[in-house]
């Protein structure tokens, strides 16, 4: 990982490895503060260049049959579960991954590639009824250039899920990834394609601040933006692309909650409970962010909980005996903290946790959470386990579905079927019986409802099909239609 066997050094990539108008930028190890090398950062002009080579590029692309842009999507795949070292050492020491989760998201970026690769191959259309004597379809056609602007919690597959099926389609794809992950979000997939033989010009990485993604938003031959992050920016960037009459697909926050019911093995609850919180640090979109508990079983559950927290090891991730790393920034830690401790001022009693040395922040367990406390209400980000209870199962749905998101919720219990006849009462984009709320896989489509996600779907062909292409109907008829005119 150094200059030497990074080319990216002080690049940006844009069909090859060349100067950013906008200088260098550090990499920095999250665990350490160690500096790791440099990227190249871009400015609107290098933006406006990468457009107008992948419009160029794009049309030849989007003309090649099928199998050669699948080939593309197999060759990536093979390339990266052959050597994952070419991505999870930067999940690890960029990201501040967990090795087990680094390991878990290289997996996700292979799958990625390969349905990405079926997804090429897809019927990409249907043949409709017609009252006139005519053959009637329905296409998917490609955008053209689909924008891409992608978080730093987890960088590759957040990036990989929309850029392999834009890609696969026949879309070429300008992608900024976010400035605190830009290698294992953007440079490394970069070099991932140009190996596996991605024609130049068809993918642009461009690292950069918020201008750079404003002016994606904005730039007037970009005509499909993915964005997945904040839902505080996505809405600045929905208001901006639904000006512009651009298609925008935005997948946002979420607060996520955990529906224990009465009948639940409460171990085997805590263990669910303490993933879904604890995973990566508690910095993902899915994350557990609320454990509905029935009064009666709250006082076990929450001893379970902070048992498993208090044992969880935080550190340097690159030791893999350290089941955490760190939080992305010393900004995010102080929000945490402001979190937990504005908690246990308002009542909430703290059981494991609460405590940080640099960016490690432990494993928190937080009972007698107020439903009007933020850390109720408001998406942590951080490894924090807040518990509140319910005297009865309407009012623990009434709870979930207050929140103004609507991502993952996650309902554990002894009889599935009686949870199954609760999911159309439950606001949510997926719901997960006997599951914790972190869950994801190529060929599903990914989504959420209300303040958690607005446009298309992420995974699968078909949602893939709607999100990354346009609807075109076409008529044809062996004779030119006469007319009283």
């Amino acid at each position: 990982m150094t200059s030497a066997t990074t080319p990216w050094e002080g690049k940006v990539w844009s069909g090859d490895w060349i100067d950013g108008s906008g200088g260098p930028a550090d990499v920095t190890d999250k665990a350490t503060g160690e500096t790791l090398g440099q990227v190249g950062t871009a400015t609107t002009e290098d933006l406006d260049r990468a457009v107008e080579q992948a419009r160029d590029a794009q049309r030849e692309w989007a003309a090649q049959p099928y199998p050669a842009r699948a080939a593309v999507m197999h060759k990536a795949a093979q390339l990266l579960e052959a050597a994952p070292d070419r991505l999870a050492p930067w999940l690890v020491r960029e990201a501040g991954s967990g090795q087990g989760k680094a390991a878990f998201e290289v997996g996700l970026v292979v799958a990625e590639l390969q349905e990405a690769a079926a997804t090429a191959a897809a019927p990409y259309g249907e043949v409709l009824r017609s009252a006139k004597p005519r053959l009637s379809v329905a296409r998917y056609v490609p955008y053209g250039v689909v924008g891409v602007v992608s978080p730093f919690n987890f960088p590759a597959i957040l990036s990989m899920r929309s850029v392999a099926p834009a890609l696969a389609l026949g879309n070429a794809v300008v992608l900024k990834p976010d400035p605190r992950t830009t290698v294992a979000g953007g440079m490394a997939l970069a070099q991932l394609f140009a190996d596996a033989g991605l024609p130049a010009g068809l993918l642009h990485v461009l690292p950069g601040g918020g201008e750079l993604g404003e002016a994606i938003v904005a730039h007037p031959h970009v005509p499909c933006l993915s964005f997945t992050g904040s839902t505080a920016v996505g809405r600045r960037i929905g208001a901006t692309a639904g000006g512009l009459l651009k298609q925008v697909h935005l997948e946002l926050g979420g607060n996520n909650a955990l529906l224990v019911l009465p009948d639940a093995d409460v171990e085997a609850a805590a263990s669910a409970g303490a993933w879904g919180s604890f995973l990566h640090q508690g910095q993902i979109c899915m994350t557990t962010g609320r454990h509905l508990v029935p009064a009666s079983l709250a006082e076990d559950y929450a001893r379970a909980l902070a048992t498993r927290a208090e044992r969880l090891t935080v550190g340097d991730p690159t030791d893999p005996s350290n089941a955490l790393g760190p939080i992305i920034d010393e900004r995010q830690r102080d929000r945490v903290h402001d979190v937990v401790t504005r908690a246990v001022d308002g009542g909430a009693r703290l059981d494991a946790g609460g405590t940080y040395d640099g960016l490690f922040y432990r494993p928190t367990v937080l009972s007698g959470v107020a439903a009007q406390s933020p850390a109720f209400t408001d998406e942590i980000f951080g490894p924090v386990a807040p518990i509140t209870t319910y005297e009865s199962v309407h009012e623990a749905i009434d709870l979930i579905n207050a929140s103004e998101y609507g991502l993952s919720v996650g309902v554990l219990t002894g009889d599935a079927l009686a949870a199954y006849e609760l999911s159309d009462r439950i606001e949510t984009g997926m719901l997960h019986i006997n599951d914790q709320t972190v869950d994801d896989e190529a060929v599903i489509p990914f989504g959420g409802v209300k303040a958690s996600g607005s446009g298309g779907r992420f995974g699968g062909a078909r949602a893939n099909l709607e999100t990354f292409c346009h609807l075109q109907w076409v008529t044809m008829q062996s004779r030119i239609a006469t007319y009283p005119f």
